[in-house]
């Protein structure tokens, strides 16, 4: 088996690999149903209400990702997931319900964004630290961005079928596909052999878990500026379901089959992104490049002159998300003791995922006052302008300077040991001293 299947040799992960990719399409369809019916059925295709519904979905993620993160430290992953997934399902079936007998009122949509984010804050966490569960540690990186391929490949299928269920069926049957596909997940984790775990050390309860977590966040250099790239790129970079779908209706006056294939096209990128992040071992120069080159294809997104010119720039978009996400998860987890992974993983999580509901309403309201381009334009400045002043703060700091490399990336960050290189307990590969040699 090549490198970058390395982690499919384990029976456990295969079977969650197989979960994640089912679960993922369901993923995918009830996104872009959810947007479709918000954007065209409840409302005048009002980008600010849309905006309003996703960060419902996220807000909880602020306000139970501590908690969240604990819970993860001090439960077993299989009993935690098999909870957080059926209870995912359950939301999509009771969405679906709603839209098929035409009872659905906008309030419907907050109410139920919000439980299933709710839901969604405490599943994130316990998802993320699993992985360190089913494979050795050495092969946790490439665990993880299988993880991601897994979910982008689905985005092959989930918004193109999603475009073309809703013009065959209607919204509501998308709901309720996507709510038996959770059952994939619940049923791979009874499946798993209970020898073939590989056991992580868990937190017993305790004061101050929280605040351990946090000054172990704060002596890390390395992870702090992750996830001060992160938050940039996701509360304003990352909202691609919402601006392709203004871009689709009201610049290319395209339908609902059309919106869905242009996260197709994005998820062939992202593929490649993670397959490529698979093979690779996790740096900091991976993901700041990764954040610039994903600022300038969006760039590129908004100033696009047709449809088909913009489907096809999602393809490099892709890529530069898939990137920088998928080599800031790896390395971090890889990065973090066992037993604050859980903690740790759950301020990622704050960071990425939480950010967008600070971003969304703002990047709805760009797009519905000044257009869906420009929608597109500030997420693409934000985030290779975070990534600009990363790789200064990093030169500045850590004495860093540019290297021509051979393959993606074409310039890394590399570290002058002979000065002022991060604190020894950061460690000199997290700041890209000797691996970048």
């Amino acid at each position: 088996m090549s490198k970058t299947f390395a982690s499919l040799r384990y029976v456990n992960y295969r079977y969650w690999f197989a979960a994640t990719l089912v679960a993922s399409t369901g993923t995918w369809l009830q996104r872009v149903a959810q947007d479709w019916y918000v954007l065209t059925v409840l409302t005048d295709h009002d980008s600010t209400q849309v905006g309003v519904v996703t960060a419902l979905q996220f807000l909880p993620i602020i306000l139970l990702s501590a908690s969240a993160g604990v819970l993860a430290d001090r439960v077993p992953g299989k009993r935690l997931l098999q909870a957080t997934q059926a209870g995912i399902g359950l939301v999509s079936l009771v969405i679906g319900i709603v839209v098929v007998t035409g009872t659905g009122e906008l309030w419907h949509q907050y109410a139920l964004a919000f439980v299933s984010g709710t839901i969604s804050a405490f599943d994130t966490p316990a998802r993320q630290a699993f992985v360190g569960e089913l494979v050795p540690r050495e092969k946790m990186a490439n665990a993880v961005a299988l993880n991601a391929t897994a979910f982008h490949a689905a985005r092959l299928i989930g918004p193109a079928s999603a475009g073309l269920f809703i013009e065959w069926w209607g919204v509501g049957p998308v709901f309720l596909i996507d709510a038996g596909m959770f059952a994939a997940p619940v049923i791979a984790l009874a499946l798993m052999r209970a020898d073939r775990f590989y056991p992580r050390t868990l937190a017993p309860r305790a004061r101050g878990q929280l605040r351990e977590s946090l000054a172990y966040v704060r002596g890390r250099t390395d992870i702090r500026i992750i996830l001060v790239l992160i938050f940039v790129v996701s509360a304003l970079g990352m909202n691609f379901q919402m601006t392709s779908a203004l871009m689709a209706t009201t610049v290319f006056g395209k339908d609902a089959g059309s919106f869905g294939i242009l996260s197709s096209f994005m998820a062939v990128g992202s593929i490649m992104g993670a397959t490529g992040a698979a093979r690779r071992t996790p740096r900091l120069r991976t993901i700041v490049l990764g954040a610039a080159f994903y600022g300038a294809a969006e760039i590129a997104l908004g100033l696009s002159p047709s449809y088909w010119f913009f489907a096809l720039m999602s393809i490099p978009t892709g890529f530069g998300m898939l990137t920088m996400n998928t080599s800031a998860n790896a390395l971090i987890q890889t990065r973090t003791d066992p037993d604050k992974r859980g903690r740790v993983m759950a301020l990622y999580s704050l960071v990425f995922l939480g950010a967008t509901p600070i971003g969304s309403p703002l990047i709805g309201w760009v797009g519905r006052t000044m257009g869906a381009r420009w929608a597109l334009l500030v997420g693409g400045i934000a985030s290779f302008g975070v990534a600009a002043v990363c790789a200064l703060w990093a030169a500045r700091h850590w004495r860093a300077r540019l290297l021509r490399r051979p393959s993606f990336p074409w310039l890394g960050l590399d570290v002058d040991s002979s000065v002022d290189a991060p604190p020894r307990s950061v460690g000199r590969d997290e700041a890209e001293g000797s691996s970048s040699r």
